[in-house]
Formats: structure tokens, sequence, C-alpha cells
């Protein structure tokens, strides 16, 4: 968390006031962290004068081009949050590097949990990342032929450590992976080698349907109220959540109590009825 969903909705709204503006000043309290490894000054050196062409997302990655070719991206990671504020506004105690821009605005970096980081990348080093990454789901490259032809790949692995790798498939995370499985009728544990092509085509529609949807509720806000885009605005798809987060709770088709269990270090929510 963030995941596809909270990025892509973050990326959406800052679209609408960074492009064209330049970076004047860079200045926080607690930045050095977020930056490794280029030092404040390091980071200053690059950035300030370079004005951001476009704000872009590749996975859980924001991305803001510059007018130099370079790249500044952003994972949020835990609790990140990206913003843009005006520039008298002061951050609070998470705010850990603010970027003011020359319309008298500022972004704004917020990270509760210091998980979060910048990295200044040159052209070559995006294209090495982008390489590293899987195909975006909701992109022209993913089909349910390509999906097949990963799964055979990966016969062995089970499918939800496996949709949560982002060299496999790029920007899914835990809830979205339990939502889609829940759709597909699928068990976490199953093996992606034992996938016929009937259950191929149901998980690829239902990747593709739970991103679609969640994008369209402007992501994912649980309990802890941490994901927050624009000035600070919930996202709505925990209202439609069906099994992530649900344990003990009856499934919404069969009504059979659901199950939590730790697969792969993360927990997982799946109906013992509906996902055999």
């Amino acid at each position: 968390m963030p995941e596809l969903p909270e990025v892509e909705t973050t990326a959406r709204t800052l679209r609408d006031s960074l492009p064209g503006r330049s970076i004047q000043t860079i200045r926080g309290p607690d930045y050095v962290p977020t930056i490794e490894p280029l030092s404040p000054a390091g980071l200053a050196a690059r950035l300030i004068g370079r004005r951001i062409t476009e704000v872009g997302r590749r996975a859980k990655y924001l991305l803001l081009f510059l007018d130099n070719g370079d790249i500044l991206s952003v994972h949020l990671r835990m609790s990140g949050r990206l913003f843009v504020q005006s520039r008298g506004a002061c951050g609070d105690r998470h705010t850990r590097i603010i970027l003011e821009l020359d319309d008298g605005q500022a972004l704004h970096f917020q990270d509760v949990r210091k998980f979060g980081r910048m990295r200044l990348l040159t052209a070559a080093e995006y294209t090495a990342l982008d390489q590293q990454l899987g195909p975006e789901p909701l992109g022209p490259a993913f089909s349910p032929t390509v999906l097949a032809e990963g799964l055979a790949r990966r016969a062995r692995a089970r499918l939800k450590p496996l949709l949560l790798d982002q060299e496999f498939l790029a920007g899914l995370g835990n809830i979205y992976a339990d939502e889609s499985l829940f759709r597909a009728g699928l068990h976490p544990l199953r093996q992606a080698g034992r996938l016929d092509p009937e259950e191929v085509r149901r998980l690829y529609q239902a990747i593709r349907d739970v991103l679609i949807e969640a994008i369209a509720a402007q992501g994912t806000t649980l309990s802890d109220g941490l994901y927050r885009f624009g000035p600070g605005q919930p996202g709505r798809f925990a209202e439609e959540l069906q099994v992530y987060g649900q344990g003990g709770q009856p499934c919404p088709r069969c009504g059979a109590a659901l199950e939590r269990q730790y697969i792969g270090g993360r927990s997982s929510h799946f109906c013992p009825q509906c996902q055999r």
C-alpha cells in the first residue's frame, strides 16, 4: 500500500498542477534518508532550476519527467503521500521533503513510516528499472496469452506470491491480488502451471476489472487512513472490498467464513469454498 490504483490516482491529481513548473528550492527537516544515495547538496545541484515536463506512473512508481531528460522517481511504499500545497504552507511532523515551485506552489512528500524513497534517475537508469518490471496489467502489452505464458514459465510458483512479484506483473499488491483471486475463484496457493485456459482468462479479466474499478473509486483508504490524495481526500474502494481485511466475515457469495493466512510472508484473505 499504496498500490497501482493509489499511485495512478496521485499521478492524475498531480498532472493538474505540476507540468510546466520549475523547481526553485528544496527544503525539509528529514529528507536525507528519503533521497538515498544522493546527498542533499547533490540532489539540489541536479534538481533546482529543472522544469517538470510530465507526470507519469510505472508499476508503483510515481515519475516526474524533467526538461533535461532526468526522471524523479518516487516510491510511496507503505505510507507516503505526494501532494501540492501553497508555498507558504508548513509541513507537519511527517513531512520529509518539500520542493518549492515557481508558481507559488510546493510539492510536499509526507511519510509517516519513513519507508518512502525519492531517486533521481538518468534516462538510462530509468530504462534499466523499466526492464526489470513486468507488464502493466492495464496496458496493451498485457493479454490472456501473455499471462498464460508467464504462468507457464513460473509453473511451480503459488499464485498469490507470484502476483505480488513486480517482475511478473507490475503494480499489484496485497489488496488487489486478494480481490482479483476471489473474483477469479482461484485459491492463493494454487500452482501457476495448473491453471486451465478458462481459469487464466478469468484471472486476467478479474485483475483488469478490479484495477479499473479501484481507479474509478480513486483507490482504497483503509481504517488507518494513511492513503489520501490531493488535499487529503480518501479513496472510496474500501467500500467495495469483498475479501481483503474481511477474515472471519461471511463470504459475499456463499456465506462461508472467509479465511486469513500468511502466504509468502503476507496476509492473504480468501473464501475456502469459492476458492478451492
